[in-house]
């Protein structure tokens, strides 16, 4: 079977072609109908192969595939093709097995969010797509994925997902880290993020009319609240966590160069996960590598910077470099 992302298009635009007896489609026909629908759908003019043509023809038939009654017409010295049950057409058998092993495998991926109450259907759909096509289920898990299934909060993730989707505020009684108290406020969610194992909800606090980040671990109670709803209008959240490192933006605060000396020894696993998209190799040398990123400076960065522990150097800015002084000072009267 064909694994490229225009497989479907092509089974179809040959489902077409098969359906239709009232016109001899030859294999030039069909590589033609295959590359306009390829067109008409991406803009793409490469050109399918007619050995690809062949191979997708031959899975048609197979029962992988749909096991379409293709029959074969010699004119001549060429052949066309048509279905021998004019009734026929895929779109009327539902997915193959090829379909349904490559919908658990989806559902594989999905299932990463296991412990989340908004995704308790991935499991039941396996379950039920299995059964369906006697899919195995007795494999071990090839794929493992850095989940907190204990993280605290997690009962709130479907009322904070569903407020966004359907626009609705929030009160939100909510305690800080650094709170001895909490508090209650309104909130108009507008985007939740994953960082490092935990949730945050990104939404316009109604008090101070700002942005707010709560981590939903902190939340204690929800309830909607009966406040018109404050849509986002200003904040692109695709692009709104370019420039940092986790989750905490400060719009004030500039984008700051950084340079950093990193150990040899260190180098093959900042290299192979760089501490930041902009990440660039300065200079190397037969002891360090010397590298610069342009990043706002925030505690993500520095908890990250400082998991490398003597591994790294900070060369600039300084006031980061002393930052990073002070920290270690505070770390060695500790252990004297």
């Amino acid at each position: 079977m064909a694994t490229n992302k225009h497989a479907t298009i092509r089974y179809h635009a040959l489902d077409r072609c098969f359906s239709n007896h009232g016109k001899k489609f030859f294999i030039d026909d069909l590589i033609k109908e295959c590359n306009d629908a390829i067109y008409d759908f991406s803009g793409i003019e490469d050109g399918v192969k007619r050995r690809q043509v062949f191979d997708d023809i031959t899975f048609m038939e197979s029962e992988q595939g749909w096991a379409v009654p293709l029959e074969r017409i010699k004119e001549g010295k060429r052949v066309y093709y048509r279905y021998s049950d004019k009734s026929f057409s895929i779109k009327n058998q539902g997915i193959n097995q090829s379909e349904a092993e490559q919908l658990k495998e989806t559902l594989s991926i999905l299932s990463r969010f296991k412990g989340l109450p908004q995704f308790e259907w991935v499991e039941e759909m396996q379950i039920r797509l299995e059964d369906t096509f006697k899919l195995k289920s007795d494999t071990q898990t090839a794929v493992g994925f850095e989940q907190n299934p204990y993280l605290k909060g997690l009962t709130h993730f479907t009322d904070l997902f569903n407020a966004i989707q359907n626009q609705l505020p929030l009160a939100i009684k909510y305690q800080g880290y650094k709170q001895e108290k909490a508090s209650d406020f309104v909130i108009h969610p507008w985007h939740l993020k994953q960082y490092n194992n935990r949730w945050f909800l990104f939404g316009l606090n109604e008090e101070y009319q700002s942005l707010s980040i709560l981590a939903i671990d902190r939340i204690i109670f929800i309830r909607e609240s009966r406040e018109k709803f404050i849509p986002n209008l200003d904040i692109d959240f695709e692009e709104y966590f370019d420039n940092v490192v986790g989750v905490s933006v400060r719009p004030d605060a500039p984008i700051e160069k950084l340079v950093i000396s990193i150990s040899n020894e260190t180098w093959p696993y900042i290299e192979s996960k760089p501490l930041h998209g902009s990440q660039k190799i300065k200079s190397k040398s037969d002891s360090q590598v010397v590298i610069e990123l342009y990043v706002q400076v925030n505690h993500e960065l520095i908890a990250l910077l400082f998991s490398y522990m003597s591994g790294i150097e900070i060369i600039e800015p300084e006031s980061l470099r002393e930052r990073f002084e002070s920290i270690a000072e505070i770390i060695y009267k500790k252990y004297i």
